[in-house]
Parts: structure tokens; C-alpha cells; sequence
């Protein structure tokens, strides 16, 4: 008899398998795609007629990928045959560019002279080439203590998924949880040191990709909230200053993002645009109290404050009289500050020139309210802590000013100083 075709298929169909057991083992062992592949065969025995090779679980005409007879070298393909496979003359198969559609069970059934078959399986796990995967987060910036970070690893493999933070192995903790497929990783009431680079890895035996990272943002604070000066912290003290010195306080907190910055000043806020330090150029008894810096997370909505007590050194408490500016131009304003100033002061009263009532500017009454006297020009406007504000310098300006205060006391103190007004060119 004559094999052609498939026509040997349906008479093995009366005949019982025996002989030894066929084993089919891929060469390489884990092909990936595009490899040339062989599917070797081992325990052949007997004078062998004929090979049909299957694609599937069962023998199966739809499963046939060829049939071939060993005498002639005449291989017929089958309906599974994809154009990438060849029957070789020991029986094996050969499977050019393998691609993961050809991954399955594998059959070979053999005839032999006595029209006996045999049947081996093996299978075959073609392994895709990856491409790098995609990391997708809720959202990238998360407030700490919160927000629940959820990232998502999207990759059309089946692949094994594990996930990097910051280029390292991300341990397994108690607040991390992965989906059943290590593709979706949560992280509930996200930690400040959470922040940074995420990436997913999907692997296989012969192959591995990783993505590209994403960065997340944790927003927190402000905490720990200081007023510094030279670096040294100073929240709570009181900070002594000599007169007419400059003085810069720094405000500082643990936050993210970078906090705003309100500062006050015995509790009325002060124009500063913002800023993280506050300028005092030119310490004066006016200036004394309490400085407070307020710091506020615009993404957190949460703020913080420290305060400090600034103060003239004792060394400088004596009574006096300074100009500030000390040298003003005609057109500008000057205060004449007076540091010391009595704080039991009941009443006082500026000149213009020598204490006597033709040359009162102005007198402040124990109400704390002023009144004009005859010298007044409509420039000048009195303080509590005795300054005095002359505005829109002259040249006529200039001269002696004198101050004469009256204490609760009883005591009774008079001061002078000379004004100069340095002609605008």
C-alpha cells in the first residue's frame, strides 16, 4: 500500500500505539519570538513510514499542521500549518520566526511498517519580546495623610509585573497594597517620603522592560515653624537691638510646597510681598514689640506661626533725641525719634526753637490725643512714644526742635537737637 495525503490518518485510526515513549523537547528551551525553533523528537523506534505532526490537545484534522512520508520525503500540510513550519526527515519539526501564537501543546504521531502508531506530546512556550510598559497615576501631586496614591501598570503581555521606587526594588509594606495581578499598586494616606519616581517592570524568562518613570509630589505642612537671626533660632525670645541698627528676622518651616509668609507686628499685618525674612533698617523705640511670622501651604490649606519680642538694648534707653533720616534732603519727611522716651509719660510738647508757647507745634494730651499750637504748619503730627513727623522738608526747616515731657510723676524733662535739611539740587 501507498500513503498519500492524509489518507494513513484515518487507517492508524484501527491499529493500537506501542513501542517506546516519545518525547518532544523545544530546542532553545525558552525561544522567544522570532527565534528559529526545532521541536526534537527522542524514542523513535521501528522502521517508520510515516509523521503527522498536530497543533493542539487532541489528534484532530483541524489541528494538523503536516504530514510527512519518510520514503519519498513528501510533506503535505495541514489546516494548523502557518507557512513557518517544516517537517524534518528524523521526525522533528522545525518552525521558522516563531511568533507566541505558535506557544501550545504539540503532537506527534508516527507510523511504522506494521501500520502501528505511536504518539508523543510536548509543549512549547514561545516568549514575547516586551515592550515597555506605562505607569499611570490618579494624580501626581497627593496632600500627606490624605490622599491615596493609585498607580497603574498597563502593558498588553501577560507578563510578570514588579514595581521600582526611585530605581530600587519597592519593599512590600503594611500600607502597600498590589492587585492579584501586581498591576494596580495602592498606597492609603500617602507619607511625605513616598514622594518620587515610580516605574513597573514587566518581565519574562527571555525578556524584561521597564517604564518610564513618574514622579510624585507629597504636599505637607508647615511644621516647625522658626524666626531665625544669624542662623540661630529665636521663636519665644526676646532679641535686644541697639539703636538706630538694622535687624533681619527669617522665618523658616519644614514644607511642600514652599510655604506663603505673613508677618505682623504687635498683630497688624505688615506690607512685605511675601517674603520669608522681614528688614528692620533702622531699630528705634517705635519699633519695639512683638514680631510674628505666619506661614501658609497654599496646597495643604493648613499654616503655622512663631513670634519673637524685639527690644532696644538697655544700653541705649537713655532719653535722646535722633533725626531719621539723620541727614534728610528738602521734600522729604523726617522723624525725630526719641528712644528712652518715658513710659510713665503723662503729657509732652514740641517747639520750635526754645520752649515757650509762641513756638508750640503740638502737645499730646493724657487722653493720648494731640493738639496743634501756634508754630503749627500742618506738617507735623505727634506720636504716643513722642516722635514727631515733619513732612515735605523745607529749607526753613531746619534748625533747633525741642521737646519738653511730663511724667505721672511729676518729673519734668526737656530736650533739644538741631535739625539739618540738605538742600535738593
Amino acid at each position: 500500500m501507498v500513503l498519500t495525503g492524509y489518507s494513513w490518518l484515518f487507517l492508524s485510526a484501527a491499529f493500537l500505539s506501542v513501542g517506546a515513549e516519545i518525547t518532544i523537547t523545544p530546542q532553545p528551551a525558552k525561544p522567544s519570538e522570532g527565534d528559529n525553533i526545532t521541536l526534537a523528537v527522542q524514542g523513535l523506534s521501528g522502521d517508520l513510514l510515516a509523521y503527522n505532526w498536530y497543533a493542539g490537545p487532541t489528534l484532530s484534522l483541524s489541528y494538523l499542521v503536516a504530514s510527512y512520508i519518510v520514503s519519498t520525503g513528501d510533506e503535505t500540510p495541514g489546516p494548523a500549518h502557518t507557512g513557518r513550519e517544516a517537517v524534518r526527515p528524523d521526525g522533528g519539526l522545525d518552525i521558522q520566526g516563531v511568533l507566541p501564537r505558535h506557544s501550545g501543546t504539540y503532537i506527534l504521531q508516527t507510523l511504522n511498517r506494521q501500520f502501528q502508531t505511536e504518539v508523543g506530546y510536548g509543549h512549547l512556550q514561545v516568549y514575547e519580546i516586551l515592550a515597555p510598559p506605562v505607569v499611570t497615576a490618579n494624580s501626581t501631586a497627593l496632600v500627606e495623610r490624605r490622599d491615596t496614591l493609585y498607580l497603574t501598570c498597563s502593558s498588553p503581555s501577560p507578563a510578570e509585573v514588579r514595581w521600582f521606587f526611585n530605581g530600587e526594588a519597592l519593599p512590600i509594606t503594611i500600607r502597600l497594597g498590589l492587585s492579584p495581578d501586581g498591576r494596580v499598586l495602592t498606597r492609603h494616606g500617602v507619607r511625605r517620603e513616598e514622594a518620587g519616581a515610580y516605574q513597573c517592570e514587566v518581565w519574562n524568562p527571555v525578556s524584561v522592560s521597564r517604564s518610564e518613570p513618574i514622579n510624585l509630589t507629597v504636599y505637607f505642612g508647615p511644621e516647625r515653624v522658626a524666626i531665625l537671626q544669624d542662623s540661630t533660632t529665636r521663636t519665644g525670645c526676646t532679641i535686644k537691638v541697639d539703636f538706630n541698627t538694622s535687624l533681619t528676622l527669617w522665618c523658616v518651616s519644614r514644607s511642600c510646597p514652599e510655604p506663603e509668609y505673613v508677618w505682623a507686628f504687635n498683630g497688624r499685618a505688615l506690607k512685605n510681598d511675601g517674603q520669608d525674612h522681614l528688614n528692620i533698617s533702622s531699630m528705634t523705640a517705635a519699633q519695639e514689640g512683638t514680631y510674628t511670622c505666619i506661614a501658609k501651604n497654599p496646597k495643604t490649606l493648613l499654616s503655622g506661626s512663631a513670634s519673637v519680642v524685639v527690644k532696644l538694648s538697655a544700653a541705649v534707653v537713655a532719653t535722646m533725641i535722633v533725626p531719621v533720616p539723620s541727614r534728610p534732603m528738602e521734600g522729604q519727611d523726617v522723624t525725630l525719634t526719641v528712644p528712652g522716651y518715658p513710659k510713665d509719660l503723662l503729657v509732652y510738647a514740641w517747639y520750635r526753637g526754645p520752649a515757650s508757647e509762641p513756638n508750640r507745634l503740638l502737645s499730646q494730651l493724657p487722653s493720648g490725643n494731640w493738639i496743634a499750637g501756634p508754630a503749627h504748619t500742618g506738617r507735623e503730627v505727634g506720636f504716643p512714644n513722642c516722635s514727631l513727623l515733619v513732612q515735605k522738608l523745607n529749607l526753613t526747616d531746619a534748625g533747633r526742635y525741642t521737646l519738653k515731657t511730663v511724667t505721672l510723676q511729676g518729673k519734668t524733662e526737656t530736650l533739644e537737637v538741631e535739625l539739618q535739611v540738605a538742600h535738593l539740587e
